[in-house]
């Protein structure tokens, strides 16, 4: 079985913002498996599929992205796994706009669902999807990263990334293509 999470906010005043990438990449993840997800459990929202008669859990949670690893914890304990059966796709300030990289390990580079996750699990060890967002210093951080989404955000790069995981591509392959 597979976990993909997206991170993001809930609500209107959220949609389409750099700070909910992770969330866009997750709708667009469903919608090349054709399901839905709009099943409300683990404080979030999920949905089920199959490829490759393996499971995967398509995951929005719904604690806002500081607290991301409420939901991601209740998920694992639930199905009985740990953090190596799980992806995390999140916004990276620090990442150029238009750019993926996909990390097995690490620290949360200030992103605080990131750190949520590391300090609910207790570990840094589980994959991420990091999404560039680009950063403007002109403009406060929390103003930049809640404004709107630019259209050279690689949603649908990073989408590719996901399908080539859930169809078992090896991580070092996965690396090679998209970082």
């Amino acid at each position: 079985m597979k976990v993909v999470i997206g991170l993001g906010n809930p609500g209107k005043q959220y949609e389409n913002t750099r700070h909910n990438v992770g969330f866009l990449t997750i709708d667009k993840v469903a919608q090349r498996l054709n399901t839905t997800i709009t099943t409300r459990k683990f404080k979030a929202l999920i949905g089920e599929t199959f490829v490759n008669m393996e499971k995967v859990i398509l995951v929005k949670p719904l604690t806002y992205m500081n607290l991301s690893g409420e939901s991601v914890q209740e998920i694992l304990k639930y199905y009985n796994l740990t953090a190596k059966d799980m992806i995390v796709i999140t916004d990276d300030l620090d990442l150029e706009l238009g750019k993926i990289r996909l990390r097995d390990k690490g620290s949360s580079g200030g992103q605080r669902g990131i750190q949520n996750i590391i300090d609910r699990l207790g570990t840094r060890e589980f994959l991420r999807l990091k999404i560039g967002i680009g950063n403007n210093k002109m403009i406060e951080t929390v103003d930049y990263v809640l404004g709107k989404i630019d259209k050279s955000t690689p949603i649908d790069r990073a989408s590719d990334c996901i399908i080539d995981y859930l169809d078992g591509m090896k991580l070092l392959d996965l690396m090679n293509k998209y970082n």
